[in-house]
């Protein structure tokens, strides 16, 4: 028997894809039709990830859940127009695959509606279990009404003993560049502990300073979180100039947790809300609003690929 598994299994409707190590007990499920929604991470058969009510919920009513890849753009937009990308971009306000925040303003990016990935591998052996999928934007696709962009995006997803690896690639397929702006929204949380109790380390050192609507004004401030309980705190924080193989952490009685930014994402976003048992540190391309800001904002020139990584590590204490 390998030391690592792929197994196939339905949950409320959906076709679900389980990486596991056998060795570590450590397993994570990912559902392509609902745009590689990571929906589960356990070890030990505890699960690590907020997964709210369910998927069928998650796919009616938009509520994010697990790890979902938010694209193309991460976080809110300020408004429903952009130009920093290029050519002057209008949202449809009754575009069904936009959702809205409590100002009705565009946020999470487009990839949260019920979208299906094409899986292109599923392998697995002694060093990994390895998803790979992939999603394509062109001119008779929903995304693209818009995000004018031709492109594919790619995840790999790989299953190495304690670590799970999400390595994205954004490959431009048209004759223009295209923006990058996608990150991802974890919901981790710790199954024994009480938050209270959580530890929490940020390696952080500039902290975007927000509007009233938790835009960025353009202004940043030192700002630091070494090691400390997360007690009755909360967040709602971007974080600027976040560098490649940043950890963060979180840590309880029997249970460490490190997430780390590999590369490709210098901006990072963390939200606890204090009446939530959860803690998201969110990688991403660029900081909330570059589409209409430009601040930031990499374009990938026709042809050519831009890949971000970054990964979980798992393991008792």
């Amino acid at each position: 028997m390998a030391a690592h598994e792929i197994t196939e299994h339905s949950a409320e409707g959906f076709a679900v894809l389980r990486l596991r190590c056998v060795a570590t007990d450590l397993d994570a499920s990912f559902v392509p039709e609902l745009s590689m929604l990571g929906c589960s991470l356990r070890m030990g058969g505890a699960e690590f990830l907020h997964t709210g009510s369910g998927l069928a919920h998650y796919a009616a009513s938009r509520r994010l859940l697990g790890i979902p890849l938010l694209h193309p753009w991460a976080n809110r937009l300020d408004g429903d127009s952009y130009a920093a990308a290029g050519p002057t971009v209008n949202l449809d306000r009754d575009d069904p695959l936009i959702a809205r925040d409590q100002n009705g303003l565009p946020i999470h990016g487009l990839l949260t509606g019920a979208l299906a990935w094409r899986v292109a591998e599923i392998h697995a052996d002694n060093a990994e279990a390895r998803l790979k999928a992939s999603f394509s934007v062109a001119p008779d696709s929903d995304v693209y009404r818009s995000f004018p962009f031709p492109h594919e995006l790619q995840l790999v997803v790989r299953l190495q003993r304690e670590r799970l690896i999400f390595e994205t690639t954004l490959t431009a397929t048209g004759d223009v560049p295209v923006p990058v702006a996608f990150g991802f929204h974890p919901y981790f949380t710790l199954p024994v502990d009480r938050r209270a109790t959580w530890l929490v380390e940020m390696p952080v050192r500039r902290r975007l300073v927000l509007d009233e609507r938790m835009i960025p004004t353009g202004r940043q401030e030192a700002w630091a979180f070494p090691l400390a309980p997360l007690g009755t705190r909360r967040f709602d924080d971007g974080f600027a100039d976040v560098e490649d193989g940043a950890k963060f952490l979180l840590q309880g009685r029997r249970t460490r947790m490190t997430v780390e930014f590999r590369e490709g994402f210098p901006f990072a976003q963390v939200y606890a809300p204090p009446d939530r048992d959860f803690i998201c540190f969110e990688p991403m391309t660029a900081p909330c609003n570059a589409l209409v800001s430009g601040e930031r904002l990499r374009r990938v020139a026709p042809g050519e690929s831009f890949t971000a990584i970054w990964a979980i590590h798992l393991e008792a204490i």
